[in-house]
């Protein structure tokens, strides 16, 4: 996919899904515009990825004036704008009783007042650009995840109907808007779980997914480009699960009995070993 001359903001682009993105929109040709709420973290990013077609916006979008200020930036430094990919988000666990008022509040800001209202500062642009919105939202937003983790599902299906109301309404501005559901994907932070439980997650995800493995950021940054490029012209209102199979076979939320053991259905429940 040729992305030469279009210009990209990825919100959360300093690790994992959202720099794995960052990094295949520039070696195809985009100007990309980095976002995360450290600046010096950005500016690393930005020099990491050789300096040149990148622009530097540092900021926390979990405020309203945070999402306008980073895509502003963005848009300035960039001049203009053909793709926002929504991809900043968190998963602070919490079962039901345990869930407070700024747990919630928190939760609702990162992942889903962030996609609006950046959208919202960003649609301007992408009118005249008729350029497009990729939301990443995850695939605890189209079933039943772990209990720990309801809220982030909350916010991650959240995501998905408003993938689905704002495509209605931006098409005719030739604005397209799609969905990213990422299933279990090998990122430092997944990584990080891995070791913290003795290998645990990588072995859950084995017997959990269709596919046996847990997916690459390559394999789902490469989603985001085909929602992104022309090839992807006619595509509106998507909602695409990059997740090996699991909401197939309905292997996220609930339990399996697997050789008489009871397993968990999500990574986050696992007693951690150390």
């Amino acid at each position: 996919m040729d992305f030469t001359g279009k210009r990209i903001l990825v919100t959360g682009s300093t690790m994992g899904i959202g720099l794995g993105a960052a990094e295949m929109f520039h070696a195809a040709g985009a100007s990309v515009a980095i976002n995360g709420r450290n600046a010096a973290t950005v500016g690393e990013t930005v020099e990491e990825l050789g300096g040149e077609r990148l622009v530097a916006a540092p900021g926390d979008i979990g405020s309203i004036e945070g999402c306008r200020n980073v895509v502003e930036t963005a848009i300035a430094g960039l001049g203009g704008l053909d793709c926002l990919v929504n991809n900043a988000g968190i998963c602070d666990l919490a079962r039901v009783m345990e869930v407070s008022e700024e747990h919630w509040d928190k939760m609702m800001a990162v992942n889903l007042r962030s996609a609006m209202f950046c959208s919202k500062f960003a649609l301007k642009e992408l009118r005249k650009s008729k350029g497009n919105i990729v939301h990443i939202a995850s695939i605890s937003g189209l079933v039943g995840g772990p209990s720990d983790s309801h809220v982030y599902a909350i916010t991650k299906g959240g995501m998905i109907n408003m993938t689905r109301t704002m495509a209605l309404e931006l098409a005719g501005d030739g604005v397209r808007v799609n969905c990213l559901c990422p299933g279990y994907i090998d990122t430092p932070l997944i990584q990080a779980e891995n070791e913290a439980t003795g290998g645990q997650v990588y072995d859950f995800v084995k017997k959990s997914a269709p596919l046996g493995r847990i997916g690459e950021v390559r394999e789902c940054a490469s989603s985001i480009l085909y929602f992104a490029s022309d090839g992807a012209g006619y595509v509106t209102g998507a909602i695409l699960s990059n997740d090996g199979g699991c909401a197939a076979k309905a292997s996220w939320g609930g339990a399996n009995h697997e050789d008489g053991e009871l397993i968990s259905n999500a990574y986050t429940t696992i007693p951690r070993t150390d």
